[in-house]
């Protein structure tokens, strides 16, 4: 009797091994994977999340950001790497910085009020809630905002932008500009050329 049990109780353990074998993999597809390591476009994606794609891939890049006194900090390199993740209908970036900085930001396509909505994330410094920035592209920028005040308490946003953009080099500014539209103010400013 005990080894009737002991045998059937064994058999169940292994049904769940057999059963994983059987499911169809085909909703995660365009999941990063051995022969394509940064994903595919999901072709039922929005057609927007293909605005990333020439920055798909791993890029070497040159960051330099300003210091709190308004001076600009030595350039250091930066390593940034776009993939394709939910199965091919976002998008995820991470970046590694000479200076230890490690950062990432999930990049989802909302069809609904058509814009997208980033979600930035990073170390050291771990946000409770991550920052969130909206925006589109225009001609061949992609322009994210969040309202953000400045220092003296004016009216803006943290306006983030992908510009001069191809499938060999892209650049990036993180500028702080007023509500207006008058005053704009770099904080961060990266260059990229793609590594693979």
């Amino acid at each position: 009797m005990i080894l009737k049990n002991t045998v059937f109780i064994f058999g169940l353990c292994l049904l769940p091994i057999f059963s994983f074998s059987q499911i169809d993999v085909s909703w995660i597809q365009y999941e990063p994977n051995p022969a394509k390591p940064y994903g595919d476009l999901n072709p039922n994606a929005p057609e927007q999340v293909a605005d990333f794609r020439p920055m798909i891939g791993q890029s070497e890049c040159k960051s330099v950001s300003r210091n709190p006194d308004g001076s600009w900090q030595d350039t250091v390199d930066m390593l940034w790497q776009f993939k394709y993740i939910m199965n091919g209908t976002a998008v995820q970036d991470e970046v590694w910085r000479g200076n230890d900085l490690f950062a990432g930001s999930i990049r989802q396509y909302h069809a609904d009020s058509a814009q997208w909505v980033v979600s930035y994330f990073s170390y050291p410094s771990v946000p409770y809630t991550p920052n969130v920035w909206h925006g589109n592209k225009k001609d061949n920028e992609i322009i994210l905002t969040k309202p953000q005040k400045a220092p003296n308490g004016m009216n803006g946003s943290s306006t983030l932008t992908f510009y001069d953009i191809n499938f060999y080099e892209f650049k990036w500014k993180g500028a702080w500009v007023s509500e207006d539209g008058t005053t704009e103010y770099p904080f961060w400013m990266i260059d990229c050329k793609k590594r693979e």
